[in-house]
């Protein structure tokens, strides 16, 4: 386990091979349910590069009008389906405070074109809740500053299997993907990364 002097801590391999496959059918399902969509950058309206679905009470979503939690869908306007156990079992082993379940997990599909720019996870009502990210796939470059935009950052290379928790001051730090390196996984048969982000939202 590395972690930062400011609370980022990334557990390296934390889930072996079966462990990996186990997770990524369990996605599979969850995103039969809820299909992968596309996002758009408020305002502009601009697609982002990743497709993205969630689980849980609340799902975040991105469009013209803003980023908010919302309970359904933004395209089929079914409600989110529930978190995998797997998943709640990996919360409570890596959170120091369990009982602040999770309501919210992201699920972002990076194809090898895609990136995310630097951002903070900052649309959820209370901070001192960790927010866990979960690695499948492709290896990706993952870029975490401090709690300013222009701050100095700091990259590590992010392998399936690997968790990132950010916590204490790093849980507003601003962090990013600056790009996948395509073929370095064979988990996901037509290659591509996972992000699974659990957060509590409300």
């Amino acid at each position: 386990m590395e972690i930062r002097p400011n609370g980022a801590q990334l557990f390296s391999g934390y889930l072996n091979r079966a462990a990996q496959e186990s997770l990524r059918d369990d996605i599979r399902d969850l995103v039969a349910l809820a299909p992968l969509y596309r996002p758009t950058m408020p305002g502009s309206g601009k697609p982002l590069s990743v497709r993205m679905s969630n689980a849980g009470e609340v799902g975040w979503v991105s469009d013209q009008t803003g980023y908010r939690y919302q309970p359904r869908h933004p395209v089929t306007g079914t409600p989110w389906p529930d978190i995998p156990d797997s998943l709640l079992t990996i919360w409570t082993e890596l959170v120091a405070q369990p009982h602040a379940r999770p309501d919210a997990c992201l699920i972002n599909f990076y194809d090898p074109s895609a990136r995310m720019g630097l951002h903070q996870d900052r649309d959820e009502q209370d901070f001192s809740c960790p927010v866990l990210s979960i690695s499948l796939g492709d290896d990706a470059l993952f870029r975490l500053g401090g709690t300013t935009r222009r701050g100095k950052t700091q990259s590590f290379r992010l392998r399936s299997g690997d968790i990132m928790l950010l916590a204490g001051e790093d849980r507003l730090a601003y962090h990013g993907i600056d790009r996948i390196y395509p073929a370095t996984s064979s988990l996901l048969k037509q290659g591509g990364r996972i992000n699974i982000t659990m957060r509590k939202a409300l």
